[in-house]
């Protein structure tokens, strides 16, 4: 069984392997980058700062539903792959089964709770009176209807690659941005009436879940002989071992995107207290410095099953070699990204709106926040490297100091005392900060586990 997928992740060269697990993962990354970017265009082109701003802040939301499916893809999936080179096969199956389950149930209790509070949240985020109505219509489609499809069209190509399936995994992911990108123009433009803008494309991301989350479910069905993988029809029992093992990588892996979404709250009100302008540079900012962090999250995505699975069977060595080709390329291409960012700042900005002023306070944020992409690709690294090794508590650590102790009191201290530009450039004196912290614990940890050749998990 998986005798192909045995060689990939046993004898392959380090380099071929992540190769071959990576460069389909940052393909689907950067079209869900394009849909991403797209996205803002598509909006941007109303010339509107309120709907712009609008959609920065429901995106916020969309991302606390994200959060759910790193419990179950990330958590679920790297036990299994661990469990795979363990060769405990039975018990990787029906982790598998329990994380597909229990994903689409708690999505749903939570998108009927987001209903419900709908218009406090949104106020909360840092909506207003002119904003509030093109936010609500984006979260409904995005987070309430399209909440379970967006859970599982994210977590069920987690669990494929961890299966060693990214082509498969990347095609999926792809393929439902691409509809979005097509979709998009179509519903905001051609069928809904002029000032139904976000909502068209909360509607386009709605059905492109759905389209993405189908072809998963078949996808599982083919599968089935030939994998772990399959469509649950029942909650399986995993044991109470399995079931701290998916929790305790899963929830800080989504703790780190609530935190995340927590310090894009905080940017965002701060942002908003200087106008909807700023706020709307700031939206497509955030926006286009994805590309470094998903080229990075591409290659760590890659690079998870294979340390993962080489956890499981022992291979320290193997892991090693991985992890270093994977934290080269990290480095070199957020680096690489930076430096055009940062020389084409007005160019890439003014792609997306033609505001002048927008313009204006774009280039400036895009500059600063640029510089800090080497040091957050870094982080992001050493997070899937714990991750991989089921070092949960270790990515919870991580996160609580990146988001809480360093990104949030630097960013209120240096806004507080620099205004506007303290603001922007806090991210990158919180990253550097970050980066040494990380590297730290990260050599500990790697040297532990160098040195516990015998250890099983």
């Amino acid at each position: 069984m998986h005798t192909d997928k045995n060689y990939l992740f046993e004898s392959e060269r380090p380099g071929k392997a992540l190769a071959v697990m990576a460069l389909p993962t940052i393909i689907s990354q950067m079209i869900v980058l394009i849909y991403n970017l797209a996205d803002t265009w598509y909006i941007g082109r109303t010339n509107d700062p309120n709907m712009v701003g609008a959609s920065s802040l429901a995106v916020t939301l969309y991302l606390a539903v994200v959060a759910l499916s790193n419990v179950f893809g990330v958590g679920g999936g790297t036990l299994m792959a661990r469990l795979e080179g363990e060769k405990k096969i039975d018990d990787a199956r029906k982790v598998a089964s329990y994380s597909v389950a229990v994903a689409a149930l708690s999505t749903l209790i939570f998108s009927l709770l987001i209903l419900i509070f709908i218009n406090p949240i949104l106020y909360f985020l840092g909506a207003d009176a002119d904003t509030v109505v093109y936010a609500r219509q984006y979260v409904l489609m995005t987070s309430v209807i399209g909440g379970v499809p967006t859970v599982l069209s994210m977590c069920m190509p987690q669990l494929l690659r961890n299966a060693g399936y990214a082509k498969q995994a990347g095609f999926g992911v792809g393929m439902g941005s691409l509809l979005n990108v097509v979709l998009d123009p179509l519903f905001m433009f051609v069928i809904l009436p002029r000032g139904k803008e976000v909502l068209g494309a909360g509607i386009a991301t709605m059905l492109s879940n759905v389209c993405s989350m189908v072809y998963f479910i078949v996808l599982f069905v083919k599968l089935k002989d030939k994998t772990v993988l399959s469509i649950p029809t029942r909650i399986e029992k995993i044991g109470p071992r399995n079931t701290k093992e998916v929790y305790s990588v899963g929830i800080p892996a989504a703790f780190a995107i609530f935190l995340f979404d927590v310090v894009t709250i905080a940017l965002n009100k701060l942002t908003v207290s200087y106008g909807n302008i700023p706020l709307a540079a700031m939206g497509i900012v955030l926006k286009v410095e994805r590309i470094p962090m998903y080229i990075g999250l591409g290659i760590c995505l890659g690079m998870v099953p294979l340390i993962a699975y080489n956890y499981g069977s022992g291979d320290r060595e193997r892991m090693k070699e991985i992890s270093s080709v994977a934290k080269k390329s990290v480095i070199i291409s957020s680096c690489i990204c930076t430096v055009l960012m940062y020389i084409f700042a007005g160019q890439i900005v003014g792609i997306f709106i033609k505001d002048a002023q927008t313009i204006e306070y774009g280039i400036v944020f895009l500059k600063a926040r640029s510089l800090a992409m080497p040091f957050m690709v870094i982080g992001n690294y050493i997070v899937h490297y714990m991750n991989a090794v089921g070092k949960g508590k270790v990515s919870f650590k991580l996160a609580v100091i990146r988001h809480l102790v360093l990104i949030l009191p630097i960013m209120l201290i240096m806004n507080m005392f620099f205004g506007l530009n303290g603001l922007v450039w806090s991210q990158l004196v919180s990253d550097v900060i970050n980066t040494g912290v990380a590297l730290m614990i990260y050599r500990r940890v790697e040297t532990s586990i160098m040195q516990d050749v015998t250890s099983g998990r």
